[in-house]
Parts: C-alpha cells; structure tokens; sequence
C-alpha cells in the first residue's frame, strides 16, 4: 500500500500498482503545465466523505511506495485514467480495465 502526499499535509493510502498509474497520469498532466481536479473517497477509518486536491504544476507532491518492485503498466488504465483527468470532473480512481487483446502489459515506464 504506498501513499499520495498533496502538499505536505493531505494524505491518501493507495495501493502501489494504482499508485503507479496515477503518477503517470498526474506526471503527464503537469508535463503540460495542465491543472486539474484530483479526488477520492477517503476511509471510513479517516472520518469518510471525499476529498478533491487542486493539483496545478506548482504543487508539491509525494508518491510513497511501499514495495519493492516496479508494478507492470497497464496502458488501458492509463487512458481510462487520463480520461477522467481531462473531464470536467477531474482525476479519479477507476478499477483497472482488462490490456486490449489480451497483450501483456509493458513493465517499462513511459519517459
């Protein structure tokens, strides 16, 4: 389980292969110099509810991960992903769709 640090003091648990994919996402989005709106469902453990960050090129972000190893990057789950960066309602976690004919996943990171 890695962690998703928004400007020192907003904190997210996120597992580490949806934490990946995130970044990359979040990480092309301000390559671009575009901001966005990035939200979740925050743990009952937490209080619950929702929370939404501004992200913007001059945030301050940290990705945690936990394990070891570099997950393999599903390039459907960074389109959907990327998908719902660009909508009006901003970034967020979608389940992780099935690669396209069945092709394995690339354990490269995109540079």
């Amino acid at each position: 389980m890695g962690r998703f640090i928004y400007e020192g003091g907003v904190k997210v648990e996120v597992d580490d292969r949806a934490l990946t994919h995130l970044q990359l996402v979040i990480s092309a989005k301000l390559r671009r110099g575009e901001p966005f709106a990035f939200s979740w469902r925050d743990d009952a453990s937490v209080g619950g509810g929702r929370t939404t960050v501004w992200v913007h090129p001059g945030s301050s972000i940290v990705y945690k991960y936990y394990g070891g190893r570099q997950p393999t990057i599903n390039r459907a789950w960074v389109d959907a992903l990327a998908f719902t960066a660009n909508a009006r309602t901003g970034l967020y976690l979608v389940p992780e769709p099935p690669e396209p004919g069945g092709e394995p996943a690339s354990s490269e990171l995109p540079g």
